[in-house]
């Protein structure tokens, strides 16, 4: 992040063209704000280390099958790429590379190396990046399936790290279904590595917001064969297929895992998504169109539509969304004072997330622009669906007020002292243990100075009333 080169001024014209110049200006503002953040540095595994996963993975069980589809793969990235699952500190595991490329360049490279772990199909015909994979996964005999691009690489430990979260939920009896890491990107050459993606563990609504799982993406090989890539949504089709099976999973209250460590590199080159977004413009209406189609089969009356970043989405509700989401048990805010975030999401402990960000800023990853679920909003701008209302009461210790003309409550009726992060905090905690999610929604804005306060309340009187106030 924040690194100034051609690729990131490309993406700033195209940017300015798509969202104007005040947009604009903040994207950029932030970006170069960056670099004074502390640089990044992806440190390989020591000698010791690697001894000691290897050593300690000896008593695993669980298989993998990484499928890759090729197609006429520069030798120098193909090359690469197989390296790195040799490479790797834990040995259960086949390769297969499903060559769609129609001529010689890929098949002499993989036949040099003599691996019976390495398996290699020549497809009939090129159907693109879904019915590739699909193809592959034909000949799939682990456990579970990782999905590897034929220009990336995967971290030494990546299987390893993989196959320990898989027998520690076992242990604990609990059966890991999908599996996703940290990643990081590189240059052509991979003597630089840049912008880390710290992900969250599992977040439905930020998914809907974004495909944040992206890599390194590892499914129960019974379930990726069961569900798929599905070729109209190709250059999305691991989006489509994250949502897909975290719609399975959540159904069925099966277990996905985020491992909190950078396993993956995604190759930066002029071709890729990751340098060029425009290169890819197709991918991202592919995937605004996997979002719709989650809503539209989960019954959600809502429109997708994208967002000031490339890839960023967001639903547009037909209805107020607790009426559309039954599985919300409330939403809430953002609050701003002296133009930063100074309230909303909050942790279990009522740390707030972006706290002290600028307004006009979208965050670490966008994510300060896009709905999440959240473990707690503040209560100073919260709507709670009318179910949960009656629970409001009791943990609250007040009825549920609304502001005039609106169904948010109004936090006027709180008494003096209230401590708001605790009351928030022990609200939404009774909220989500009747079983409904909370949504974090940065759309919805509010004022914690005072003077706004007032302007928006006589303006919220006004609307109640049918009047129009002059500001």
């Amino acid at each position: 992040m924040g690194r100034i080169n051609p690729a990131n001024l490309k993406k700033t014209i195209y940017y300015l063209r798509r969202n104007g110049l005040k947009s604009t200006w903040y994207a950029a503002k932030e970006r170069l704000e960056e670099k004074n953040k502390p640089p990044y540095f992806f440190v390989p595994l020591g000698r010791e280390e690697i001894e000691r996963q290897r050593s300690a993975s000896k008593s695993y069980t669980v298989t993998f099958s990484v499928v890759v589809p090729v197609y006429r793969t520069k030798e120098e990235h193909l090359r690469d790429m197989i390296d790195s699952v040799i490479s790797q500190t834990y040995s259960n595991w086949e390769l297969i590379l499903a060559d769609a490329g129609g001529d010689k360049s890929v098949e002499p490279v993989v036949k040099a190396y003599e691996d019976e772990r390495i398996r290699y199909i020549r497809l009939k015909e090129n159907g693109g990046i879904s019915e590739n994979t699909n193809q592959a996964l034909l000949y799939v005999k682990g456990d579970y399936t990782g999905l590897l691009d034929h220009d990336d690489v995967l971290a030494q430990d990546a299987l390893y790290e993989m196959a320990r979260a898989i027998e520690e939920g076992r242990e604990r009896g609990m059966q890991p279904w999908l599996l996703y890491s940290d990643e990081d990107k590189c240059n052509g050459d991979r003597t630089e590595y840049f912008e880390p993606h710290r992900k969250e563990d599992f977040n439905l609504d930020l998914l809907l917001g974004n495909n944040y799982i992206c890599h390194f993406m590892v499914l129960k090989s019974s379930l990726l064969k069961e569900l798929g890539l599905r070729k109209e949504y190709d250059g999305a089709q691991d989006y489509d297929l994250a949502l897909r099976a975290a719609e399975k999973l959540l159904d069925g209250g099966k277990q996905i895992v985020h491992i909190s460590k950078v396993l993956y590199h995604w190759r930066c080159h002029e071709a890729s998504t990751a340098q060029n977004p425009k290169s890819k413009q197709y991918a991202y209406e592919a995937g605004r169109r996997a979002v719709q189609d989650f809503a539209d089969r989960n019954n959600i009356a809502a429109r997708a539509v994208g967002m000031k970043h490339m890839g960023f989405y967001r639903l547009k509700y037909d209805k107020p969304v607790l009426q559309a989401r039954g599985d919300l048990g409330a939403v809430g805010g953002r609050l701003v004072s002296r133009g930063r975030i100074a309230g909303g999401r909050m942790a279990e402990d009522g740390a707030v997330f972006y706290e002290g960000l600028l307004a006009a800023y979208s965050g670490y990853m966008h994510r300060a622009s896009l709905g999440q679920n959240a473990e707690a909003v503040d209560i100073r701008l919260i709507e709670v669906r009318t179910e949960c209302r009656g629970l409001f009461e009791r943990i609250v210790g007040v009825p549920y007020a609304v502001l005039p003309g609106r169904e948010i409550f109004d936090a006027s009726t709180l008494p003096a002292g209230t401590d708001y992060h605790a009351v928030s905090i022990a609200l939404c905690r009774a909220i989500r243990e009747a079983g409904y999610r909370i949504l974090w929604e940065p759309a919805l804005t509010g004022s914690l100075d005072q003077k706004k306060r007032g302007r928006m309340r006589r303006r919220e009187e006004a609307k109640a009333k049918g009047c129009d106030l002059e500001e």
